[in-house]
C-alpha cells in the first residue's frame, strides 16, 4: 500500500494507491469526516455492476446512511441534463452541507460528481475512488466539470476531494480500450516530468493485456507523484499546470470532434502527443526519436494519425478555443526535451502544415 499526500493552497489530502485499498475508506470518513451525516455514491452504469456493493459494503462501518445515483457511462454522463439529476436526487433526498459525496468510477463520473460537490449548497464534501487507470489523472487535482457542445470541461470548478482511494482490484475488471485511453496519462506525465520513467515504461510495458500489480503500482503512484508536484506549486492553472496538457491541445479537439464517448479520451490524448512531439521537434529542437516512439505506442494498439474523416479547419478551430488559449491563436505545451515542457503560441499555417502530414 503507497500513501501520497498532495498539498494545495486550499487542501491537504491523501491518495491511498494498492490493493484492498478500499478498505481504509470507512476509517478514514469516521475519523477525519465525523461530521458527514450523508453519503452519496454517484456511479455509472458498468461500475454499479462491478463494485457499487463492493463500496457500500466497505461503508457499512461508517454508521452513515448510504444512497447512490446512477448515471451513463463515460462521456455522455458529463452534460447538463445528467448533471441537473444529480442535484435533483441530492436536494430529493434531503442530502444537506453535512452530506458527501463519493465519486465511484473512472475519470469522466470523477468530473461530474465532483462538479456536483462543488456546486450542491455551494460545495460539500466528496472522496473520489477511482476504478480506471484513466482516473489516476483526473482524480487527483480538483479539476471538476462537464462538457458544452463547444468544448470540453468548459464548465466546472475546481474542487479539491478529501482522499483518493485508488483501489488495484478494480483494474482487473476493465476492457483494453480503457486500459489504453488510461495508459496514455501515464505517458504523457513521463514526457513532461521524467525521461527515466518514460524510458521504464518503454522497456517494460509491451503488452496492456499483461501488466502486473506491481507494475501497475509503480505506474500510478509516479504519474500521481508527478502531478502532485506541479499541482502543490500551481492549483488553479495560472502557469505551470498547463504542462499537464500535453497532447490536449489537439486530443481535446479531435475528442470533440468524433463525438464524446465515440473515441476515447486517452487515444485521442496519444495522436496529440504525436503531433505536439512533431511541433517540439520543429519548434524547440526537441531530440526525440518519434519513430521509436510511434512504434511503440502502435504495438500497444494506439492509432497515431488523425482520423481521415476530420477536417483540419474544424480542428483548429476547436483548438483556438482551447483554455490555454488567450490571444486568439492556439497556444501548445511543448517540449524543449523529456522533462522540460514549455508554452508555446503557435502559428496557424505551421498547425496546418503538420496537421496533413498526421492525416
Amino acid at each position: 500500500m503507497e500513501s501520497i499526500q498532495i498539498k494545495t493552497a486550499s487542501k491537504q489530502y491523501p491518495v491511498v494507491i494498492g490493493k484492498n485499498a478500499i478498505h481504509e475508506l470507512s476509517d478514514f470518513i469516521s475519523n477525519e469526516c465525523s461530521h458527514v451525516s450523508k453519503i452519496l455514491i454517484i456511479t455509472d452504469e458498468k461500475v454499479a455492476e462491478l463494485h457499487l456493493q463492493t463500496v457500500k459494503s466497505a461503508l457499512i462501518k461508517t454508521g452513515k446512511p448510504v444512497l447512490h445515483h446512477v448515471v451513463p457511462e463515460g462521456e455522455h454522463a458529463k452534460t447538463f441534463d445528467v448533471f441537473y439529476e444529480c442535484q435533483s436526487y441530492a436536494l430529493s433526498q434531503r442530502l444537506n452541507r453535512k452530506s458527501m459525496i463519493i465519486a465511484l468510477g473512472g475519470g469522466a463520473v470523477g468530473d461530474l460528481a465532483g462538479f456536483v460537490a462543488a456546486t450542491f449548497m455551494r460545495g460539500i464534501p466528496f472522496i473520489q475512488i477511482p476504478t480506471t487507470l484513466l482516473a489516476h489523472d483526473s482524480a487527483v487535482g480538483g479539476k471538476v466539470a462537464i462538457n458544452h457542445p463547444l468544448g470540453k470541461n468548459m464548465v466546472g470548478a475546481f474542487h479539491q476531494p478529501e482522499a483518493v482511494f485508488y483501489d488495484l482490484e478494480f483494474l482487473h475488471t476493465l476492457p483494453l480500450q480503457e486500459l489504453r485511453s488510461g495508459f496514455a496519462e501515464v505517458i504523457k506525465h513521463s514526457l513532461i516530468a521524467d525521461e527515466d520513467f518514460y524510458r521504464w515504461l518503454r522497456l517494460n510495458i509491451v503488452d496492456l493485456t499483461n501488466v502486473t500489480d506491481e507494475q501497475f503500482l509503480i505506474m500510478i503512484t509516479k504519474g500521481i507523484s508527478i502531478k502532485a508536484s506541479i499541482v502543490e506549486k500551481d492549483e488553479k492553472e495560472t502557469g505551470i499546470r498547463a504542462y499537464l496538457n500535453f497532447g490536449h491541445t489537439l486530443g481535446h479537439a479531435i475528442e470533440g470532434s468524433m463525438g464524446y464517448g465515440n473515441f476515447t479520451h486517452g487515444e485521442s490524448i496519444l495522436i496529440g502527443m504525436v503531433y505536439a512531439l512533431k511541433l517540439s521537434q520543429k519548434k524547440q529542437d526537441l531530440d526525440f526519436n518519434l519513430n521509436e516512439f510511434i512504434q511503440w505506442v502502435s504495438s500497444l494498439g494506439y492509432q497515431t494519425t488523425i482520423p481521415q474523416q476530420l477536417e483540419k479547419e474544424v480542428l483548429l478551430h476547436l483548438m483556438k478555443t482551447d483554455k490555454k488559449s488567450v490571444h486568439g491563436g492556439a497556444t501548445f505545451v511543448l517540449l524543449k526535451q523529456l522533462g522540460s515542457p514549455v508554452l508555446m503560441d503557435m502559428e496557424d499555417s505551421l498547425l496546418l502544415e503538420e496537421m496533413t502530414d498526421l492525416m
